[in-house]
């Protein structure tokens, strides 16, 4: 097969992840060459975190990254890059949605992580984490293929203790749960056109569990695996998020799909401040935020993407948005198409 015959089959099975698993595609060729540079610092700070970026070694700029959302806010990122060097500026996330932890997995070249007095070299087959939302610097030297998780803080504490006793450390995967954890990541991605958007889903918590387990080589002490009301309240949160765009979904519904009761989840919600059927606003909210923040979206109407979401009326759903995110669904939606043509002029 030749190199271009290969490109335009990545480029297919890409797309067809794409549709089936609802991510998006963020690609420097799509822009003019002299606004990549800026580009890829606005989508890396809108996507990951805040940072200044510049070409290493004088190369072009090259990035490609695809996102593709699990649920709790999780999200699985395969990205190539030429090489760079990628900086954490000051100032503070702009989206809640940027709390988070990085777990990292380099397919191809070479990385380096520094992060809280420390600084970590990585090859191919290597992991580590970082706290996107404190300083570091990435160095990438030459070309790199890589895989993000990127886990909420929220989430990932409730497996880890003394999370930043973690960062910017090597995770060795010759043998053991990281050999097991990076195995799958990679077949993961490599297996993205195939799988339907429930088999994606459900692949969520056994890998978070083995990234849990292999940071468990790092600091054993540091590690603790769900316990039971968790580990309930990860399977109660899947099933909400997998049936949230649902008009109908109702507490009992939930309740007889998970056999639990609705007051028993709602006990559980609780130390989240939250309860059940303000929980499944928040996805839909959440989906709703994504899919007018993305280009793929942009030919829908609001109302159109509303419905798709899990609302039915459309009142109720301006003041949720406006009263979670700050501003109107229809003022968010003209932001965003502003900046995107910021970019594509």
């Amino acid at each position: 097969m030749t190199d271009k015959a290969m490109v335009n089959m990545r480029e297919r099975n890409m797309n067809t992840s794409l549709s089936q698993l609802h991510g998006q595609r963020l690609c420097t060729d799509d822009q003019p060459h002299s606004h990549r540079l800026d580009w890829l610092k606005e989508v890396i700070g809108r996507e990951y975190a805040n940072v200044d970026v510049n070409p290493f070694n004088d190369e072009p700029v090259f990035n490609e990254m695809a996102i593709y959302p699990w649920q709790n806010g999780v999200r699985l990122s395969p990205i190539k890059s030429h090489s760079l060097q990628i900086e954490r500026l000051s100032r503070e996330p702009t989206d809640i949605s940027q709390d988070c932890y990085f777990a990292v997995l380099i397919t191809e070249g070479k990385y380096k992580l520094e992060q809280d007095g420390r600084e970590v070299f990585l090859e191919k087959g290597d992991m580590t984490l970082y706290d996107a939302t404190q300083w570091h610097r990435i160095t990438m030297p030459q070309a790199v293929s890589k895989v993000i998780i990127s886990l909420p803080r929220d989430y990932l504490r409730q497996r880890i203790s003394h999370i930043g006793n973690l960062t910017a450390k090597k995770i060795t995967t010759q043998s053991g749960t990281a050999a097991i954890a990076a195995s799958c990541i990679q077949s993961l991605t490599q297996q993205l056109d195939i799988l339907d958007s429930n088999a994606f889903h459900s692949l969520q918590d056994p890998l978070v569990d083995l990234l849990t387990l292999s940071l468990n080589q790092l600091e054993p002490k540091s590690v603790q695996l769900s316990n039971t009301q968790s580990s309930t309240l990860f399977h109660v949160k899947r099933y909400v998020n997998q049936h949230c765009h649902y008009h109908e979904l109702t507490p009992k519904m939930i309740s007889e799909a998970v056999g639990l009761s609705v007051r028993y989840i709602n006990n559980l919600l609780q130390a989240e401040q939250t309860s059940l059927m303000r929980y499944v606003t928040q996805q839909r909210l959440n989906s709703v935020y994504r899919k007018l923040n993305s280009r793929q979206f942009m030919h829908r109407t609001i109302t159109e993407i509303a419905l798709e979401s899990g609302f039915n009326n459309m009142a109720h759903f301006s003041r949720a948005f406006k009263t979670q995110f700050g501003v109107s669904p229809r003022r968010f939606r003209q932001e965003a198409k502003n900046k995107l043509l910021i970019f594509d002029a």
